[in-house]
């Protein structure tokens, strides 16, 4: 994965094709006011944000609440329509496809919701929550309820699973009956929007390696998005840091905790827990909220809480550049990030179920 932004060369690791290209994307969303309910505002979800993925590549998006990040897998898929922007799947510009041309990518990109509650239509029964995409692409015929048992084993239910209704599992069940839902098409690229924040702690592994033995067995390219930064590193082989519909910082995996190079991805990192009561963590607290999407502040939009901040930081929005091979930020402050002299905290000890 590499930022694919014009003046910035893609690292020689990701030197073949990218299945997916985003360039540019942006997603606003109109604020309609007054008597005759005209646009008074726009809501700037995603501003002109570029990556690319590799296949076979896990990239995990991280951020707070209201950065971006469901938004912008959303309009990767056209689940919502991007402002603007390209999103090219094996080099074709999807985001510019007419519908019904749509519909063939459609089986090649996928979505696992957050809520597994709420994504299952209480009123249908697993066999025809999974088969319903099956029946609409035309696959699997003469042999449906085979292929949904087939799902249902790879992700670890029984086939009986089909005749009963959504309220009848847990939640960790009915996550499995959503991931289930997104491989029966055989897709080549899936977003996995914050899969396990919805469940309890203990299931959160069992539910991620899944998805990690799913991705290694059918060689899966996945936008993983989440907020447990934990989870990220372990999944994940880059890292898209997002704040306010921004990029901040793109590493891989093994330099997100190791050496971070964006004040924001520290002052992150200095909120994970480390379940070591010996090892001390200097906590980074940033004053104030995130600002409006609405009105976003000028230039870095992140420098009304950065603790390095400078006056020009208002005038110049900084662009993605390659600090170090495969490790990009968007910070004009040219040393990294504010803890690059102090000793660097362990990673966060995670205990994953085999």
């Amino acid at each position: 994965m590499s930022a694919a932004v014009a003046d910035v060369v893609s690292p020689p690791a990701t030197a073949m094709r990218p299945l997916l290209e985003v360039r540019g994307l942006r997603k606003y969303v109109p604020v309609k006011g007054g008597l005759f309910s005209r646009t008074v505002a726009e809501v700037k979800a995603v501003q002109d944000i570029s990556f690319s993925i590799a296949p076979g590549e896990v990239v995990g998006l991280v951020g707070e609440s209201g950065s971006g990040k469901t938004t912008t897998g959303c309009a990767i898929l056209r689940l919502t329509e991007p402002t603007s922007g390209e999103v090219l799947f094996d080099g074709v510009d999807i985001a510019k496809l007419p519908l019904d041309q749509m519909r063939a990518y459609r089986r090649q990109m996928q979505i696992i919701f957050q809520d597994p509650y709420a994504s299952l239509n209480p009123r249908m029964n697993v066999g025809a929550i999974i088969g319903q995409a099956l029946t609409i692409h035309g696959l699997a015929k003469g042999r449906r309820d085979e292929r949904i048992a087939e799902l249902l084993d790879l992700v670890g239910l029984s086939a009986s699973a089909m005749r009963r209704h959504p309220h009848e599992f847990s939640g960790g069940q009915r996550q499995r009956i959503g991931i289930a839902r997104a491989l029966a098409v055989d897709p080549r690229f899936i977003v996995a929007d914050e899969p396990v924040s919805a469940l309890d702690v203990s299931i959160q592994a069992q539910v991620v390696n899944l998805l990690q033995d799913l991705q290694q067995d059918l060689g899966l390219t996945l936008l993983f998005i989440a907020h447990d930064l934990g989870v990220v590193e372990h999944i994940s082989d880059w890292v898209i840091v997002m704040y306010l519909g921004r990029i901040m910082e793109i590493p891989p995996s093994r330099a997100l905790y190791a050496d971070p190079v964006h004040p924001y991805t520290e002052a992150l990192l200095s909120a994970v827990p480390i379940p070591d009561p010996t090892v001390q963590r200097e906590r980074i607290i940033l004053e104030g909220d995130i600002p409006s999407p609405v009105n976003p502040p000028s230039g870095c939009v992140f420098r009304n809480r950065c603790p390095i901040a400078v006056a020009e930081c208002a005038q110049i929005v900084p662009p993605l550049e390659e600090v170090r091979p495969g490790h990009f930020k968007a910070c004009i402050r040219r040393q990294s990030g504010m803890t690059s002299d102090r000793r660097r905290d362990p990673a966060p000890a995670l205990c994953f179920i085999a």
